[in-house]
């Protein structure tokens, strides 16, 4: 406690240097907690999808190429599918053209939602069964829209009717919630069935399968005998996991990890050579207090242990705060082996850009610094 007056004091000897270096420390420590917690989060999502829940889709394009709803019970009788559903998706708006929301049309039969990472009530699930308009709301979308349950809703979808109108119309009759971080933010459930009545073009087609296994140590071969099974033919599939579509898509950004790695060093290399030339400066130019310090007292280890603990306790501060922030923005999980990682990143930045201007000074002769000659 009795170093704190002397600490205080010094930091503010020169306040545009210390709010600088202030800055650049919590700028460093910031975007440290930034990457990492987004480098945790992707890592989290990716290991929570679903390596039991199975898409089949078009060789050809996962979008632009729909399949025939006549594979439905060919892939039913493959070994080990225990539910299959075809699902349609569509685009469309609310009110507004940038009010946008995702239709995704699913037939209602028997246990289909076992094939989807959909938590629906079951008064809910009962309702969307029995009518053919019936629209399910996900809970972001009801809460950005602010729909609720017996609102009749209109829709303008890219997709048009026998009569030509791109306009309809669904009932909410159910909220529910999705665990698939991407299975997108605002979208609603409607009926298959009705939806491909009404629509002028592509009548029996959908744009994928969704497959439940009835093991999920099975996926990679309930997988290979679907594909195997169109194989050579007009209507070739490829079928991937929820986990595998998720791995693929970060693939298709690059190595993730090296990039999150090269510029966190690139950043904490650079604070370390910033702070400690800005010590290395203050030093300098502190040279007879430093030999007044030592004329009352202070030994040279508790010299040295004044630079380490100002540095450390600046760098800590900002590991520990920022990465909240961070939390905040992203939406994303802030581990706690983060922020010990971030702690002790900022300990060893601090002793390594402590030591030089430190040990100038554990060094320093008294009567060489009172006569004005600086450390060297």
């Amino acid at each position: 406690m009795k170093y704190l007056p002397l600490v205080w004091s010094g930091l503010w000897r020169k306040p545009g240097r210390t709010i600088l270096i202030f800055l650049q420390v919590s700028v460093a420590f910031a975007l440290f907690g930034v990457l990492q917690g987004l480098k945790t989060g992707v890592a989290h999502a990716v290991a929570a999808a679903r390596a039991d829940l199975l898409i089949v889709h078009s060789r050809l394009s996962s979008i632009a190429q729909p399949l025939p709803y006549g594979l439905l019970e060919q892939i039913r009788s493959v070994p080990g599918v225990q539910v299959a559903i075809p699902v349609e998706l569509a685009g469309g708006t609310w009110q507004k053209p940038d009010q946008g929301i995702g239709i995704v049309a699913v037939s209602p039969e028997g246990d289909w939602t076992r094939a989807f990472t959909y938590t629906i009530p079951p008064e809910y699930l009962a309702a969307f069964g029995k009518s053919r308009t019936a629209m399910l709301v996900r809970d972001l979308a009801a809460q950005k829209y602010g729909w609720k349950v017996g609102d009749h809703i209109p829709l303008n979808l890219a997709v048009a009717q026998q009569n030509g109108s791109n306009d309809w119309a669904f009932d909410v009759v159910g909220i529910f919630t999705d665990s698939d971080v991407g299975g997108g933010r605002y979208i609603v459930l409607v009926s298959y069935p009705y939806f491909d009545e009404a629509r002028a073009l592509k009548k029996g087609t959908v744009n994928h399968f969704n497959i439940a296994v009835s093991d999920p140590k099975l996926g990679n071969q309930v997988a290979d005998a679907i594909d195997a099974r169109f194989a050579n033919s007009s209507h070739e599939t490829k079928t991937e996991s929820l986990r595998e579509m998720a791995q693929a898509s970060m693939q298709a950004i690059g190595d993730f990890d090296f990039l999150i790695r090269a510029v966190v060093g690139a950043v904490l290399v650079a604070l370390l050579f910033a702070t400690t030339t800005m010590m290395v400066q203050s030093v300098h130019e502190r040279t007879p207090e430093l030999a007044v310090v030592k004329t009352l007292g202070f030994t040279d280890r508790a010299v040295f242990l004044l630079f380490v603990a100002g540095a450390a306790c600046g760098l800590a501060l900002a590991t520990l705060v920022l990465p909240f922030a961070a939390r905040f923005v992203l939406g994303l999980s802030m581990p706690g082996i983060v922020v010990l990682l971030g702690i002790a990143l900022g300990i060893l930045v601090a002793f390594i850009s402590a030591a030089l201007p430190a040990a100038l000074a554990a060094r320093l002769p008294v009567a060489t610094a009172l006569a004005g000659h600086r450390a060297a």
